[in-house]
């Protein structure tokens, strides 16, 4: 029997690998899908591990550019902030990498697919989800979850299977990805205190400043400071460049999918970068009526990415509509970066609708006269005129 097993390399998947295989008896075919946060050395030591575990096989699934074409790029589109903070920096990777291995444990036949997640929080759901649409037929097996263990049980059986490790508890959980970077410890387990310079994985290396410019084709970052680059490599580059600042850190507080509240901390420099800057650009170029339909459908979106439902054949249509407003989101950012913050200066756009030709905020105006302005003001209060007047009381 064949079993696919989502595959960190961590004490949970660890001992998921040798349980499925002895007291399962599955050939384990191990799976590590990647989405932006591991280099070729991680990737090295994850194969190297998955082998020394006894698994049938071993397989390194890079979706990078995927994950950014189908999921990233709406969320730049959108500009979506969970609770007006959290980039979906971790909950939108986990979906992909369940798409990745649902398809994978589809090629090879597998009877079963495996994941490491406990039922503690919303990770579970999204594996789930993602693997009952795309692999009904499949058993789902979580041991963690099922049996119920604590990290002290996990290690006692990996022990008396001769498996050997520094199974220290990390003082931070880190998940890095191209999106950011979650991380959790015991200030996120309270409600008042704030994590340490020393959890953030990035620390500050200079103390200048600087201005930087991202240039945006249709709603993608495609230059940073006039050099060219695909998408996901702007991405990176302003990740490595704002973690010099230390910027892109804050604490999401939201309501999970299994009905509690939960803190996380993150880093995610580009995303917030990239985010305030798209979103800078969009109000100069989109109409108002566009920005307030945008924002509507952008937020519903990026609640049912967080959520896993994002084979939803709606999110389909609402992707359809958010590329569509791209359109016109054409030009360059200003950012002015510093240690620990960075702001928007300004925009540069064909396609900018504040045109002076027409009036100066505040100033002069060259498409109206002043009695046009007093006509207009006196029809737009008519209701409020009316309604004060029928019920003044």
């Amino acid at each position: 029997m064949k079993v696919v097993l989502a595959f960190s390399g961590g004490l949970d998947t660890t001992y998921c690998a040798i349980y499925l295989a002895k007291e399962l008896g599955y050939n384990v075919y191990a799976v590590t899908v990647n989405t932006g946060g591991f280099d070729n050395n991680e990737r090295t030591q994850l194969e190297k591990k998955a082998v020394s575990l006894g698994v049938k096989e071993y397989h390194f699934l890079d979706v990078t550019e995927d994950f950014y074409q189908k999921g990233v790029k709406y969320l730049i589109f959108g500009n979506v902030l969970k609770n007006n903070t959290y980039p979906l920096s971790v909950s939108a990777e986990r979906v992909f990498q369940a798409v990745a291995i649902a398809e994978y444990a589809n090629k090879i036949g597998a009877d079963a697919i495996a994941h490491g997640s406990t039922g503690a929080g919303n990770d579970q759901v999204r594996f789930d989800l993602v693997f009952q649409t795309l692999c009904r037929e499949k058993k789902i097996i979580t041991p963690i979850r099922d049996n119920q263990l604590s990290r002290e049980e996990e290690i006692d059986f990996l022990r008396q299977n001769g498996v050997s490790g520094d199974w220290e508890k990390a003082k931070y959980s880190i998940n890095q990805g191209l999106w950011g970077t979650s991380v959790g410890g015991k200030e996120t387990l309270t409600s008042d205190q704030y994590l340490p310079e020393e959890a953030f994985p990035s620390q500050l290396q200079t103390t200048g400043s600087q201005t930087i410019t991202i240039e945006f084709k249709k709603g993608e970052p495609i230059r940073l400071n006039g050099m060219r680059g695909n998408p996901v490599k702007v991405i990176q580059q302003l990740n490595k460049l704002g973690a010099k600042y230390a910027v892109g850190r804050d604490i999401h507080v939201g309501d999970t999918m299994i009905g509690t509240k939960g803190r996380v901390g993150f880093e995610a420099p580009a995303a917030l970068m990239l985010i305030k800057a798209h979103h800078a650009l969009e109000k100069h170029v989109l109409s108002k009526t566009q920005i307030k339909l945008k924002d509507q459908l952008a937020a519903w979106h990026g609640e049912m990415m967080h959520e896993g439902q994002y084979l939803d054949p709606a999110m389909r249509d609402v992707e359809a509509f958010l590329e569509s407003s791209q359109t016109n989101v054409t030009g360059k950012v200003k950012i002015f970066l510093a240690p620990y913050r960075f702001y928007v200066e300004g925009i540069i756009s064909p396609n900018d609708l504040m045109q002076p030709a027409f009036s100066q905020y505040g100033e002069m105006n060259n498409a109206w006269t002043g009695e046009d302005a007093k006509g207009f003001v006196k029809i737009l209060a008519n209701q409020g005129k009316i309604l004060n007047t029928v019920h003044h009381d």
